[in-house]
């Protein structure tokens, strides 16, 4: 799932929990409302991701043998919705992703403006407040921050976040009594006490990030009104009577415009009737008892410690299958002779028999890459010439009662298997050190012509599986499942997926060849265009990395012509496909060190 889709279905759950807590707490205290709120407000800028993040990092004392909690599983789906997989291990097949949606930029390029205008709007009444503050003249107030008289109309107000000072309109003393001017005066001080300025600024923030979400403004005014009617509260706490002080905002209310700004926070704001009333009835606020403590515990500890204790246990499963991997022994061949191919040879063949044998003749490092690490040569860089000029003869085999393991696994996990003894023998005999890295590629998409396939639909299929080992293949064909290159430039597919043409048209096309075409079926077809430079090769089937190779088919095929199609045209007329060029970013090996093998 998208995790700021995540992020914001999670952000929405919790505004509407904190809806609900400050519904049970309306009896009680304003700043507990208020803060019940802020806290919702910073959800957004918080995802719960990041909390879990944080608790795998913890650790928990353990034992040498950690059981697994009961309630792991139950923990990982959970997890999987509110924290996005990281996985920093480069991927042994070539991973491209998909291309993006115009609509993803288009989407993005109203967010940034939607951003911009939300601040543009803000940066204007600021600097106009700004341009009062500095035309305002000193003024002698016995108040703990600095004091201004300004010529304008703006009501009584604190002007400023870390350093701020109080603004109030010149002749004020002319339109309110000293009753009157104390009351407001201490409603502004509590404004400097609690620090409002500064959580309206952050929210600003928040609402310009988020300012497509109605909730962000709606949290926003019920911050607002929940801490004017603090302040009310502690106004009245502090000794002034109500109806001077209800006398005072109405008044302010009448002569002074209200401040353009929620970080500049004035006398007034929310519901002014609903605040009279309150100011007005006298009526006491009721201290919080156990079971809304209680509630407001519970409601944290969720909010905290649920993810943090996510990530604890995200954390123990990691390191315990790490500790296990490491435990366990890794996949190579117990044996290995390479040897440089004598000249004259045949083209590049490959087989993996049963046993996890390995043979290949002719074969070049490049395309051993290739093999194990299932990437295009698109995808390797910084390699020297002679992993491409130079060919050897490699033949392999794995240690019997590994052997006989691996060949019990189903395909997919025995591929995976093969590939990492392929990883483990050019690291001990080519000494590889491998690096890896992103780049935006040009690639080709393999996409349905304007007039439709023209593909015949297999009768073979997957689940099917291989021949029984023992039983050869007629003919000398390729077995269900595979594609068979015997000649330059002829590919023949018994029941294979497109999926496999792509890979192997990644070797000839010049570029990483992506199956973009939606067809899943397995088809029987003959590809041929001009091509020279290419011997015969078989890719897929049952084997593992390649699949088994075999020496070229059935007398080695029918001779290609001097002169025929190109491949993009072939594909066209006699499949019914095309390649697009496109650009994607791809997985990239980079080779920091390799050395030719010693003989044995």
């Amino acid at each position: 799932m998208n995790p700021l889709f995540n992020h914001l279905w999670q952000s929405t759950v919790f505004a509407a929990a904190a809806g609900l807590l400050a519904l049970a707490l309306r009896t009680n205290s304003a700043q507990v409302r208020y803060r019940v709120w802020l806290i919702a407000s910073l959800k957004f800028l918080i995802p719960f991701s990041l909390l879990i993040a944080m608790g795998s990092h913890l650790h928990w004392p353990t034992s040498a043998s950690v059981a697994q909690p009961a309630f792991t599983a139950a923990a990982t789906q959970i997890q999987q919705s509110l924290v996005v997989a990281r996985d920093f291990s480069f991927l042994s097949r070539p991973v491209v992703p998909k291309a993006s949606s115009p609509i993803v930029g288009i989407l993005l390029a109203v967010w940034i403006c939607g951003v911009f205008a939300t601040l543009a709007s803000w940066g204007r009444r600021w600097l106009r407040v700004r341009a009062i503050v500095r035309s305002a003249q000193p003024l002698i107030l016995d108040a703990p921050i600095p004091a201004l008289s300004s010529p304008s109309l703006l009501e009584p107000g604190v002007f400023g976040v870390f350093r701020p000072v109080l603004l109030l309109p010149a002749g004020i003393t002319g339109t309110l009594t000293r009753e009157h001017l104390e009351a407001i005066l201490a409603h502004e001080l509590c404004h400097v006490r609690r620090r409002d300025n500064l959580a309206a600024a952050i929210h600003m923030v928040i609402e310009a990030l988020f300012w497509f979400h109605p909730l962000v403004w709606w949290i926003g005014a019920r911050l607002v009104e929940e801490r004017e009617r603090a302040c009310d509260e502690e106004v009245l706490r502090l000794g002034n009577r109500p109806r001077i002080y209800a006398e005072s905002i109405l008044k302010t209310c009448q002569f002074y415009l209200e401040s353009p700004l929620a970080c500049v926070s004035g006398v007034t704001g929310a519901d002014l009737k609903q605040r009279v009333s309150r100011i007005m009835a006298g009526h006491r606020v009721a201290r919080l008892n156990i079971h809304k403590k209680l509630l407001l515990t519970c409601a944290g500890l969720t909010a905290v410690v649920l993810p943090l204790a996510l990530g604890l246990t995200n954390g123990l499963l990691m390191r315990a299958q790490t500790s296990a991997a490491s435990a366990a022994p890794t996949a190579s061949f117990e044996v290995a002779s390479i040897k440089p191919t004598k000249p004259g040879a045949p083209g590049t063949l490959m087989r993996i028999d049963a046993g996890s044998r390995f043979n290949a003749n002719g074969i070049s490092v490049m395309l051993l890459l290739e093999q194990a690490y299932g990437v295009r040569e698109a995808q390797i860089s910084q390699a020297p010439p002679w992993l491409t000029s130079e060919h050897f003869d490699i033949d392999a085999k794995a240690e019997d009662s590994a052997a006989a393991a691996i060949d019990k696994l189903p395909p997919e996990e025995r591929k995976e298997k093969l590939q990492q003894m392929l990883q483990n023998l050019l690291a001990e005999r080519f000494k590889l050190e491998l690096g890896h890295d992103t780049k935006e590629l040009p690639v080709y998409a393999l996409v349905v012509a304007k007039n439709g396939p023209k593909l015949q639909v297999s009768s073979f299929k997957p689940s099917d599986g291989p021949p029984p080992k023992d039983e050869p293949i007629k003919g000398g064909a390729p077995g269900p499942g595979s594609m068979f290159m015997n000649a330059p430039g002829r590919i023949v597919s018994t029941g294979a997926q497109i999926a496999m043409l792509a890979d192997i048209l990644s070797r000839f096309a010049g570029r990483v060849v992506v199956d973009k075409t939606g067809l899943a079926g397995c088809y029987d077809f003959t590809l041929q265009w001009h091509d020279e430079g290419h011997g015969p090769m078989s890719f897929g089937g049952p084997g593992g990395p390649g699949g088994p190779v075999g020496p070229g088919g059935p007398g080695g095929g029918p001779p290609q012509e001097a002169s025929g199609p190109s491949l993009f045209t072939a594909l066209q007329e006699q499949l019914g496909l095309k390649l697009e060029p496109q650009k994607a970013p791809m997985d990239v090996l980079v080779i920091k060190h390799v050395e030719k093998p010693s003989e044995n």
